[in-house]
This record gives structure tokens, C-alpha cells and sequence, in this order.
């Protein structure tokens, strides 16, 4: 259970780049670094334009002098400071996520970045090269991985009780992107852009997200060869995607199914993991997020309820109050963000062991989502054909 305490030893100085007046994600950042006071935030560059940018910073408490024109000033001033910023999370379009993660990372901090890290397999696999050299922590954003049942999930299926995994279904459908949404929307436009969005729509900005989950409860499955179809439903988006389907082919046989789609008309949100074995399935919904569907064959289903102490010791360290109050999406992003500053505060340590006890999504989390992609894409533009997963 959580009580509030903090968990570094000094709250880490913090930054934002982005995240300003009008991002949807902006705040949900903010309120997850400092809900814990593992992170005090003291300098960003909140806004493409400046003067709005440190209006913004103003209303946060941050010094005018410490509200920056753009990340590339934001770096070099601060690194004049004795007191000076230690991480820096970046709320940002995507096109810019490499560029801002690589100068982040050569300044010395550490990095909280939205996913996709970045456009390529080869600009990961860079910033990854770059964070081990440097030595500092590159976190990514898959903010539903700190709902407590997805330990719960990943601590079943480890300890048998699906039996031998056969199926991983997954999704992330919602219907509000079912006409043209973004011709009056400037936070969605470039979303829909390939210059800003990169190679995908939603397979990068939804797909990756129950991908994720499917990784933390099925550590050692690998992908073997996917195909991927893709459409754009409003013609105006294409060539990116507004709709995907993408199978998969684990090793040891296991088989794989993603729906990926922002044109799901009245669907809310529809992101879902199931996964199916020989003896038993679970499920897992993003909209009812304190609830595990297990069904064991020939059996009642069963719903398992956060908080309850039936569950296993891993899918209760993160309780912020008892089973039977709601908690949501806030509060998956703050465990998220707590242990970012504690592998952050571990890695300054040297304590690698430590870092990797925490199951966070970092670098190769990063690396993985902007890797699938790439293969996906290249399946879709090929015809929706079969490839060997590389």
C-alpha cells in the first residue's frame, strides 16, 4: 500500500519540454511525478511560443527565468546550474521525440519520453547506445502498464494457472476518430500527419500500448513473423492508418491478434488484453481497470477485484487505497512515475540490479514498440503479407 511517503532519498529536479496549455498529456505527467514528491518540477520549455510558454510555467510556480524558448536553451542553462535539472520528460509530437531524447541524453539527464521513442529501428537502437554509454535511465510512457492487475496478471500466468498459453488477443478500438475529427482539431492534426506522426497512425499511437501489456505478462514470448493489414477509412488521412489488424506468430507456437482503430464508431476507448491458455483465460479492460476477468473451462467465471487479498503480493504494493474504491488512470501513470525515480535514483547508484527489479518500461520497452511498428509497416506495404520478424 502507498501511503504518500517519498521513495528517493531528495526529490529529483524535473523538467518538462512540451506539455503546455492545450496537450492532452501535459498534465497527467505532471500529476503523476509530483503526486509522490520523487520529482520537484523547476524548469521546462512548456510551449512552442515562448511568451506563452512562460505564462504557462508561471501559473506551474516555475521561475520565469527557468521557463526556457526551446529544450536546446532549457539544456545548456540549466547545465550552468549548481541546481540544475536531473531528468526531463518529453510531452511532445512525435517527430520530435529522437531529437529532443538524443540532446537530453548528451546533456547527462535522465529522459521520461511518449511513446513512439521515435520514426526507426536504427534511431532506437542510437538512443539506446547512447543511454548505456551515458548511463542514464530513457523511460517510456505505456501508461496503463502500473495498473496493479496487470502484476496480478503477469504473476498467474508465471505461476501456471492458464496452463500452456496458446492465444494472445489484444486491442485498442475507439470510435472518436470516425470522421475527419482533426480538420477542426489542432492536437489531432498532427497525429494524422506523417511528417510530425511518422510511418503510422494508430498502430504507433494505440497498438503499442496493449502490445506493451502483452509483453510485461508474457515476458518470454517473442514474435516470430506478423502480418499486418491496414486502411485508411477516412481517405484523407492516408497514407497513415486509421485501422489495423496484425497477427502474429510467437515462438513455441503461441498465436497473436492486435485490432488497432480510431474509426470503432461508439466504442469509448476498447483497449483489451486476453490471454488463452490450455486450462484457462484472463482479460483485462482498460475502462474497467480494478477488475481481471479469469475464466477457467468448465467453471463460473471469476472476477477478480483490486486490492482484495486474494490477489498476489506483487498486484497490492501499489494500492493507494483498499479494494472497492475506483482507482484509474492517474494513478497507473504515478506508479509509473515513482519507479522512474527510483531506478533513476538507482542508476546514479550504479545499482543495475536494482533497476531491472523494478519492471518498468525503459529503453528496450522503446526500442520494441518502434521495432513492431516497423514491421508492421513494412507487412501493410508489401500487401498484408507474411515476414520474418527482424
Amino acid at each position: 500500500m502507498i501511503y504518500g511517503e517519498r521513495k528517493v532519498k531528495a526529490p529529483i529536479r524535473w523538467a518538462m519540454v512540451g506539455g503546455g496549455k492545450g496537450s492532452q498529456i501535459g498534465y497527467i505527467h505532471r500529476s503523476a511525478a509530483l503526486r509522490d514528491h520523487s520529482f520537484q518540477l523547476v524548469a521546462g520549455a512548456f510551449d512552442i511560443d515562448p511568451e506563452r510558454g512562460r505564462d504557462f510555467g508561471a501559473g506551474l510556480q516555475v521561475a520565469p527565468e527557468r521557463c526556457y524558448a526551446d529544450y536546446q536553451t532549457l539544456f545548456a542553462e540549466e547545465a550552468k546550474r549548481e541546481d540544475g535539472i536531473q531528468a526531463v520528460s518529453i510531452a511532445t509530437p512525435n517527430g520530435t521525440h529522437f531529437a529532443i531524447s538524443k540532446a537530453a541524453l548528451e546533456a547527462g539527464l535522465h529522459v521520461v519520453c511518449e511513446k513512439p521513442l521515435c520514426f526507426t529501428l536504427a534511431e532506437a537502437e542510437e538512443l539506446r547506445a547512447l543511454a548505456e554509454r551515458r548511463q542514464r535511465m530513457l523511460c517510456v510512457t505505456y501508461g496503463y502498464a502500473g495498473h496493479q492487475l496487470i502484476s496480478q496478471a503477469r504473476a498467474m500466468i508465471a505461476n501456471g494457472e492458464l496452463g500452456e498459453i496458446r492465444m494472445v488477443h489484444m486491442q485498442f478500438a475507439h470510435g472518436f476518430h470516425n470522421e475527419a475529427v482533426e480538420l477542426a482539431n489542432p492536437s489531432t492534426q498532427w497525429r494524422v500527419d506523417p511528417r510530425y506522426a511518422g510511418p503510422s497512425y494508430v498502430l504507433g499511437d494505440l497498438a503499442t500500448h496493449p502490445l506493451y501489456l502483452s509483453e510485461v505478462m508474457l515476458p518470454e514470448l517473442k514474435i516470430e513473423k506478423l502480418l499486418c493489414a491496414r486502411q485508411s477509412f477516412v481517405q484523407s488521412r492516408a497514407p497513415l492508418e486509421d485501422n489495423a489488424y496484425v497477427l502474429m506468430q510467437y515462438s513455441g507456437g503461441v498465436m497473436g491478434h492486435l485490432w488497432a482503430s480510431a474509426v470503432n464508431a461508439g466504442s469509448m476507448h476498447g483497449q483489451k488484453i486476453r490471454v488463452i491458455g490450455s486450462r484457462a483465460s484472463l482479460e483485462w479492460w482498460d475502462e474497467q481497470p480494478n477488475q481481471l476477468r479469469f475464466e477457467i473451462q468448465g467453471e463460473p467465471a471469476r472476477i477478480l477485484e483490486r486490492g482484495m487479498g486474494y490477489l498476489y503480493p506483487e498486484a497490492l504494493e501499489d494500492d493507494r487505497i483498499g479494494g472497492g474504491h475506483p482507482e484509474g488512470l492517474f494513478e497507473s501513470w504515478s506508479n509509473l512515475y515513482y519507479r522512474f525515480a527510483l531506478a533513476m535514483e538507482a542508476c546514479d547508484a550504479g545499482e543495475h540490479d536494482r533497476v531491472q527489479a523494478l519492471h518498468i518500461p525503459g529503453i528496450e520497452a522503446g526500442v520494441a514498440g518502434v521495432r513492431w511498428v516497423e514491421n508492421c509497416v513494412r507487412s501493410a506495404d508489401q500487401g498484408a503479407v507474411w515476414v520474418d520478424y527482424r
